[in-house]
């Protein structure tokens, strides 16, 4: 009897197809068979890469914070200075390259989610922490903290907003919080 052998990439298939599958149908409505068949992978699959469903949505969630770190971090490349910090803060608000309406939706389902379960309230803090230490080349704690609790509720604030603040009003909040 030959083997086939394994997929190599079927692992992050169904990270991704978890990730998916939340954006999709909310995390309520999530299933091993829906991820599976999202995936194009054998049910059996999910147990064999998972130990059941929280640690996959564990792992599913731990990327994409860790993505989201990525393309964080990269609005502040080149930044030397407070001032520059408070411009590439403003831009990451007023841009459409993180607060695309799946990104939007996963933060919102783990936000929701992370009440209930202790392991994704940690992702969700290291993602914080992230963030903040990014902050803190260029401000004090304090600062770092309300500037990351801006950068947040923003975020949201200007996807939903029925006429959201101009790329101005929101850096010279920012740089009022800032101290600039």
């Amino acid at each position: 009897m030959t083997r086939r052998p394994n997929d190599p990439q079927r692992r992050e298939r169904i990270l991704q197809a978890t990730l998916e599958s939340i954006a999709e149908h909310g995390i309520n409505a999530v299933t091993h068979r829906k991820i599976a068949t999202c995936a194009g992978v054998p049910l059996g699959s999910m147990t064999y890469y998972f130990d059941g469903i929280d640690s996959l949505l564990e792992e599913a969630f731990t990327g994409f914070t860790r993505d989201m770190s990525r393309q964080y971090r990269e609005f502040f490349a080149g930044v030397t200075g407070p001032e520059m910090a408070c411009e590439a803060i403003t831009t990451l608000i007023h841009s459409s390259e993180v607060t695309t309406p799946h990104n939007m939706e996963l933060m919102y389902q783990l936000y929701a989610l992370m009440n209930r379960k202790p392991a994704l309230k940690k992702v969700m803090q290291d993602w914080m922490q992230t963030s903040q230490s990014t902050l803190e080349q260029w401000f004090d704690p304090v600062t770092t903290r309300a500037l990351d609790a801006f950068i947040e509720g923003m975020t949201l604030h200007f996807v939903t907003d029925r006429e959201p603040l101009s790329r101005e009003e929101i850096r010279a909040m920012v740089g009022r919080i800032a101290g600039l």
